[in-house]
């Protein structure tokens, strides 16, 4: 039976520049079957679920259930359950855990400290073995279970830190997950890859082969973050910052559309997958305006296709002074592809790296 993970495969997509963003996570453990919306769809109270979804929003913090790998029964009168927090900026990554007696208690948590990169001194500090979390909710698509749970019981056995995890994007690119304290994800993992991935993470490192992207920054800067990497060669996970990344007005605008020549340093294309197109904005009623002759106009679907592409300009910066200029343009002229099981035919949007050029 052909998949989406078996489609995406087939057409070659690219994985970079396809990390869920999350700057910080929260991440509590719930035993038994997860719904779609696992939050609201466990036998986690609902009420907590949506609390925390209300409490996360726009704060820079993304929640997810977690729960060891194997049999999904629900451990009813369980006295705690494991929580995790964990913020992935470079050079300021850090994890912090607690047994938690009462989920009603994690929506008052003060969720914009924590997306800012604070925790205050809550709970106790995480320092044992690299964390893997591995995607395996088959409700929301079933490659994450087919793909995924064989995985995380593989993990788990070989004695690795790891947990299943309700969705975090990308199911096409199963099996996926991501490593803590860094937060760099990674798509078509095999057991080898994530154990070569979470050694790498025990000595600061990363993986670049299949490598999504560090969950801190939108998906323009995880592409710049990884062209560069790959460029340089670079795998220490805290030498590589993303300092400012912004869109480029289309060229009408007078904006740089990145066509400028490139130094030495400049990288060949490197495309991935991005985050999905964005809809066209609506305008505002217009006044009445008098007849006019009929004319030819184009059709919603065209002028889509013929508007200009989503481009970003991001400056990427190394430990040592270097820093690169990384021209990002969001695309959708790949290979037709679902984007899920069940899903018809599409082309998801990607994330193409026009040019890397060097900085003085």
């Amino acid at each position: 039976m052909s998949t989406c993970a078996t489609a995406s495969r087939d057409a070659a997509e690219p994985v970079a520049g396809t990390s869920a963003t999350a700057r910080t996570w929260l991440l509590v453990e719930q035993t038994g079957p997860w719904g779609t919306e696992a939050l609201t769809e466990s036998h986690l109270d609902p009420r907590i679920g949506r609390a925390l979804e209300a409490a996360a929003d726009g704060t820079g913090v993304r929640v997810a259930l977690v729960r060891r790998p194997g049999r999904h029964a629900d451990c009813h009168g369980a006295p705690a359950r494991r929580a995790f927090l964990a913020h992935t900026a470079p050079n300021r990554s850090w994890i912090r855990t607690a047994s938690v007696t009462d989920p009603g208690t994690l929506p008052h948590l003060d969720f914009a400290r924590l997306g800012s990169g604070e925790h205050d001194g809550l709970w106790e500090p995480y320092d044992g073995e690299p964390l893997a979390f591995v995607c395996t909710n088959g409700k929301r698509d079933r490659c994450c279970a087919v793909l995924g749970r064989p995985l995380a019981a593989e993990l788990a056995a070989s004695g690795a830190e790891a947990w299943e995890v309700t969705h975090i994007g990308g199911h096409r690119f199963s099996p996926t997950l991501f490593v803590l304290p860094y937060g760099y994800a990674y798509g078509r993992a095999s057991a080898p890859l994530v154990k070569d991935a979470m050694a790498s993470a025990r000595d600061g490192r990363i993986l670049l082969g299949h490598c999504r992207g560090r969950s801190t920054w939108e998906r323009p800067a995880q592409a710049a973050d990884l062209a560069v990497r790959e460029l340089i060669r670079e795998d220490r996970a805290d030498a590589i910052d993303v300092v400012h990344s912004a869109p480029v007005p289309p060229p009408d605008d007078g904006g740089d559309d990145g066509g400028e020549g490139t130094g030495e340093d400049e990288g060949t294309e490197k495309e991935a997958k991005g985050s999905r197109h964005e809809d066209p904005a609506s305008a505002a009623p217009a006044p009445p305006a008098p007849p006019a002759p009929p004319t030819t106009t184009a059709s919603p679907a065209a002028a889509l296709r013929d508007a200009p592409a989503p481009t970003w300009a991001v400056t990427v910066a190394h430990r040592d002074g270097r820093s690169w200029r990384v021209m990002v343009q969001q695309r959708a002229d790949g290979t037709p592809a679902p984007v899920g099981c069940g899903s018809p035919l599409g082309r998801p949007a990607r994330m193409a790296v026009l040019s890397v050029r060097s900085l003085a």
